[in-house]
C-alpha cells in the first residue's frame, strides 16, 4: 500500500524524488524587479520570490509578513510595524529595518520609475520624490531600530492592504549594486519569500525552489512558472498533464466546460475590467469626443459576453466593477438602454462627428497575443464595420512589445486595456488615470477629475469620499477616454491533486500555500 501511495505521488509531482507544481502564467514576464513590476504575469512570481511587510493568505485575507504586528496612530498619521525577531534573505544574510527602508528609497527613487509608486502617495513626500523634488532620504519612511519600520501618512489609508504589493518588497540592494539591471537573473537575484530563483528560460519558463531560509518550509520543493500566452495551447497542456493549474482557460460554452472537466474548473468573482483605450493624445481621436462615444455606443457587450467570452463575464458600462469595498460604481448613462437604441444613437454620434460610408473612419486596433484578446478584438472590429462602416486594421503584438507601445503612446490608436484590482478600494482604478500615472496609457488629463480624487482623499467619512471617488468615476466615463466591455471572471483549470487553492476576489494564490497530494 505504502509503495502505491508513493508512486501516485511521484506521478502527480512532475519529477521523480521531488514534488513539482507546473502553473500556467500567461506572458513573459517583463521584469523581475519588484518595484518595476508592471502586470500580472511578473507579480505571480515575485509573490512567491518577495514577503513584504504585510502578506496575504490564501483567501486574500491580511496575514503577519515580515512584520509580526503593526498598529497606527489615533490621529491615522502614523503606522508602526514592528518585525520577526529573525528575518534572513535567501542567501542567508540578515534582513533588518533599515535595509527595508533603504529599499523604499530605491522603489520611490525617480531613476527606479516604479510603475505603480503612485499608490503610495500618502506616504510622506511619496510624490516629492518620485519627481525628483526631494531627495529619497525624506521619504516617510524610517527605522528607529532594528526590528521597527515606521510609515509617516498625510492621509487616512489603508496601509497594511498597500504594503502587500511589489512595490513595497524589499529589494537586496548589494545584487543592484554589483549587477545592476541584471541583478534579477539565477544566481543573482536574492530575495527573501517562500521560494529563490533557480532558473529562467525566456520565453518557456522560470524555476523556483525552496528558500531553505524561509521560516516556514513552503509545502512543495519546486514550482514551475510557464510561458502560456496562448490560452488554447495552455488548455491542451493540462490535458495532456503538463500542468497543475491553468492561467486562464479560452472561451468556449460554459456548459460545455464544466461537463468536460467539472470540479477541475475553477470560476470566481474578480475585481478587474476589461475596456479599450483610446489614444487621446493624436487624431483621430484627440478632440473628438462623438466619435468615441459612436464606437463605444456600437458594441454589443451582451453578445461579447455570452457568447465571445461566455466564462461568466458580465457586460460593463463603467471603469469600476461591482462588488468593490464601500463603493457604488458609476455607469454611462445609456448603459440602461436597448441595443437597437444604442446603435441608433452610435449612428447619430458617428454621423455627427464627421464620418459617413462614403468617408469612414480608420482605425488600428492593437491587442497582445492571446486567443481571447484576438477573438475579442475581431468581434468587436465586425461591429464597427457591420454598423458605421469604420474601416478597421488588426494589430497582434508580444506582450513587451504591446506594453511598450501602449505606454509612449506613439503608434497606438485603440488598444486593448483593463485593469485588475491592487488593492480592494475604487481608487485603485480612477488612480491610473491621473495626467502623471505610468498606467494613463489614453494619455486622459482633466483637472477636474483630478480634483475630485483630491477631494476623495481629504473627505471626512467613508461614504463622503465614495462619492468624491463615484463624481470622478462619471466625469472620466463621460469623456469616453475609454470603451468598457466587461468585468472580469477569474478562471481557472486546477487539477484535483492540488489542494489549498482558495477563490479570492483579487486571484492571488501563493504557492506557499498550496500542496500536491495523490488524487483520491
Amino acid at each position: 500500500m505504502r509503495i502505491g501511495v508513493l508512486l501516485a505521488g511521484l506521478l502527480c509531482s512532475g519529477l521523480a524524488g521531488a514534488q513539482v507544481l507546473e502553473r500556467g502564467n500567461g506572458p513573459e514576464p517583463s521584469t523581475l524587479d519588484a518595484h518595476r513590476c508592471p502586470e500580472v504575469a511578473c507579480a505571480n512570481v515575485l509573490r512567491d520570490l518577495y514577503e513584504g511587510l504585510v502578506a496575504e493568505d490564501a483567501r486574500g485575507g491580511l496575514i503577519p509578513g515580515t512584520a509580526e504586528r503593526w498598529s497606527v496612530s489615533e490621529d491615522g498619521t502614523t503606522w508602526t510595524f514592528v518585525l520577526r525577531p529573525v528575518l534572513r534573505w535567501s542567501n542567508g544574510e540578515a534582513l533588518d529595518a533599515a535595509q527595508i527602508v533603504a529599499s523604499f528609497r530605491r522603489a520611490f527613487a525617480p531613476a527606479t520609475a516604479a510603475p505603480f509608486a503612485g499608490h503610495f502617495d500618502a506616504i510622506e513626500h511619496a510624490g516629492a520624490v518620485q519627481r525628483g523634488e526631494r531627495p529619497p532620504a525624506q521619504l516617510g519612511v524610517s527605522a528607529p531600530d532594528a526590528r521597527t519600520v515606521v510609515f509617516r501618512v498625510t492621509r487616512r489609508v489603508d496601509l497594511p492592504r498597500l504594503l502587500t504589493l511589489p512595490t513595497a518588497y524589499p529589494i537586496y540592494l548589494p545584487a543592484i549594486a554589483e549587477h545592476g539591471a541584471q541583478h534579477i537573473r539565477p544566481g543573482r537575484l536574492v530575495g527573501n519569500g517562500a521560494y529563490r530563483l533557480a532558473d529562467w528560460l525566456p520565453q518557456a519558463m522560470i524555476t523556483l525552489e525552496r528558500n531553505e531560509h524561509f521560516r516556514e518550509p513552503a509545502p512543495i520543493p519546486r514550482v514551475r512558472f510557464h510561458v502560456t500566452e496562448d490560452a488554447s495551447s495552455e488548455l491542451k497542456r493540462f490535458e495532456a498533464g503538463g500542468l497543475h493549474i491553468t492561467e486562464t482557460v479560452p472561451p468556449q460554452p460554459l456548459p460545455q466546460l464544466r461537463a468536460r472537466f467539472g470540479g477541475q474548473l475553477r470560476i470566481s468573482p474578480y475585481l478587474g475590467s476589461f475596456w479599450l483605450g483610446f489614444n487621446l493624445t493624436k487624431p483621430p481621436f484627440k478632440d473628438n469626443l462623438k466619435l468615441r462615444e459612436a464606437l463605444s455606443l456600437a458594441i454589443d457587450r451582451d453578445i461579447l459576453t455570452r457568447h465571445v467570452t461566455a466564462l461568466g463575464e458580465q457586460p460593463a458600462f463603467g471603469l469600476v466593477p461591482p462588488g468593490v469595498a464601500d463603493y457604488s460604481p458609476a455607469s454611462l448613462g445609456w448603459g440602461r438602454a436597448e441595443q437597437f437604441q444604442r446603435e441608433a444613437l452610435a449612428k447619430r454620434r458617428y454621423a455627427e462627428a464627421g464620418y459617413s460610408a462614403a468617408n469612414p473612419v480608420e482605425i488600428e486596433l492593437r491587442y497582445n497575443t492571446s486567443t481571447p484578446h484576438r477573438r475579442l478584438s475581431l468581434a468587436v472590429a465586425a461591429m464597427w464595420r457591420e454598423l458605421l462602416g469604420a474601416t478597421v486594421r488588426l494589430r497582434n503584438e508580444e506582450w513587451k512589445v504591446f506594453v511598450g507601445n501602449r505606454r509612449q503612446r506613439v503608434v497606438t490608436q485603440v488598444f486593448r486595456g483593463g485593469w485588475i484590482a491592487d488593492v480592494d478600494d475604487a481608487r485603485n482604478f480612477l488612480d491610473n488615470f491621473r495626467t502623471d500615472s505610468a498606467a494613463n496609457w489614453t494619455g486622459y488629463a482633466d483637472p477636474g477629475f483630478e480634483a475630485l480624487l483630491d477631494a476623495a482623499d481629504a473627505a471626512p467619512s467613508l461614504a463622503a469620499r465614495s462619492e468624491k471617488l463615484r463624481e470622478a468615476e462619471a466625469r472620466l466615463l463621460s469623456a469616453h477616454a475609454i470603451l468598457p466591455i466587461y468585468f472580469y471572471t477569474s478562471k481557472h483549470l486546477v487539477r484535483p491533486e492540488v489542494q489549498g487553492f482558495e477563490a479570492n476576489p483579487l486571484d492571488r494564490h501563493p504557492s506557499r500555500f498550496l500542496r500536491l497530494e495523490p488524487e483520491r
